[in-house]
């Protein structure tokens, strides 16, 4: 891959994930596709929903397609949702098609917030207090108290 082409997909990355944030109002809500907080834009990173990103190398723009992504906060529910994908395939694909259903109807809404978050504590109930192979906790603290969103008057 020449420097050019990295240029480019980064640039690429940069600006869908700028008119995702703006399309879902994701500045407004504070929020990201999870469910999980954020202070800048900067911490929000884009996901590869449908096709993986290991499959999108000889696609134009490396599947950075809004019709192919939801924005996550990176240290938190982007890093998260990949350990789930690792030790529980189902509730990683449960997750997945909830924001598949953010990302078509173009809201986030607290309804697909709320199933995330069950499914998360799911997998908490599981893997809360394990470790990796390397020694480092599956479910770190960071992942549950940053989700944890007051709306409305609902705590999740």
């Amino acid at each position: 891959m020449s420097k050019h082409d990295i240029i480019n997909r980064v640039g690429n990355m940069r600006e869908i994930t700028r008119q995702m944030i703006k399309k879902y109002y994701i500045n407004r809500l504070k929020y990201d596709f999870m469910g999980y907080e954020f202070d800048r834009n900067e911490e929000l990173s884009f996901h590869h929903l449908i096709i993986p990103k290991r499959k999108c190398q000889n696609m134009e723009h490396k599947g950075y397609e809004e019709w192919n992504g939801a924005i996550l906060v990176q240290d938190t529910a982007h890093e998260y949702l990949h350990k789930i994908e690792i030790y529980d395939r189902d509730i990683f694909e449960y997750i997945t098609k909830e924001m598949i259903l953010e990302n078509t109807s173009c809201i986030i809404d607290m309804e697909n917030i709320t199933r995330i978050n069950d499914a998360l504590g799911q997998f908490e109930k599981e893997y809360l207090g394990m470790k990796t192979p390397k020694g480092n906790e599956i479910v770190k603290e960071d992942y549950i108290i940053k989700r944890k969103l007051q709306k409305n008057g609902l705590m999740l």
